[in-house]
């Protein structure tokens, strides 16, 4: 172990990481600059000549936030449509993920690893094969559960509760796995001294799973927030329920000349999951490594 990690810290493969990264940020570092770059220098120079020629302006920004003069963009209306998606889309997988897990890792029932043997197979049903039982449930109910018919921003009931049933397989695998290896003594300790299950969840399990709830937090909030085809499916794609990702893919269709335009509300539907990331990366981190080490 001792060696390789020697030879992960050598000046060769701190090089090669080097150029990797740099090769890897180089197009992303082009799509930034030519954010700020007027229109006629993005059609017709390449991006580097900001470097020479530095004309910068945020008219590309003010225009793809406020719609301009010919209505393109409005991305701040959108802005908020991912918002109203994204929260209820982290909390509730989290919370009953949370929920379940501890009764799957903690409370003994007959079935119980069926059971998460099941929830594990889950994980391997394409999203894209959910979508249409999805659409027919909504629409023409199933068994005892009625149509939903709904319409305008209740809309968004049926993308919090698509991104619920996507999410829970994964959080609950991942959930159950920190949470029983918890140590057994600390559990058996609180049972004696009279902790209910209630106890148990919130103030030991609870406190313990922070790591992995946050780093479930921001992989889910990540993947809403950067999802396109669940939004377009179940949102409408009308423009009081549609999120940020929609209103891009119509800059693209509508727009795809406008570059200055395109690369603007990149980086504007990029600022929010980067400074969630950035917030939570200690915690990130803890939640990645957790229960790798034992003893």
């Amino acid at each position: 172990m001792n060696g390789v990690r020697e030879r992960l810290s050598s000046r060769a493969f701190t090089s090669v990481a080097v150029v990797i990264a740099v090769l890897w940020t180089t197009p992303t570092l082009g799509l930034l600059l030519s954010s700020f770059r007027p229109e006629e220098e993005i059609k017709t120079t390449g991006w580097w000549t900001v470097f020479g020629t530095p004309h910068l302006t945020l008219e590309n920004y003010g225009e793809v936030l406020s719609g301009g003069t010919n209505g393109a963009g409005r991305l701040a209306e959108s802005f908020v449509n991912s918002v109203v998606i994204t929260l209820p889309s982290v909390l509730f997988p989290l919370v009953l993920a949370f929920f379940a897990a501890y009764a799957l890792a903690w409370i003994d029932f007959r079935g119980r690893d069926a059971l998460v043997v099941g929830i594990f197979a889950l994980q391997i049903v394409p999203l894209q094969m959910a979508l249409v039982p999805l659409l027919k449930l909504f629409s023409q109910g199933w068994l005892f559960l009625p149509a939903w018919h709904l319409t305008g921003p209740a809309r968004f009931g049926q993308v919090w509760f698509a991104h619920t049933v996507f999410a829970l397989p994964f959080a609950v695998f991942l959930l159950h796995n920190f949470l029983a290896g918890l140590p057994r003594e600390l559990i058996e300790a609180a049972r004696v001294d009279g902790a209910s299950h209630g106890t148990l969840l919130l103030r030991i399990a609870l406190p313990l799973a922070r790591p992995a709830l946050v780093t479930l937090a921001v992989i889910q909030f990540i993947w809403v927030w950067n999802d396109l085809l669940v939004a377009l499916t179940l949102s409408g794609g009308t423009a009081e329920t549609a999120p940020m990702t929609v209103r891009l893919a119509s800059l693209a269709g509508t727009y795809g000349n406008e570059w200055q335009r395109l690369t603007a509300g990149a980086f504007v539907a990029a600022l929010v999951p980067l400074l969630v990331f950035f917030a939570l990366r200690r915690h990130f981190a803890r939640g990645l490594l957790a229960g790798s080490v034992k003893g």
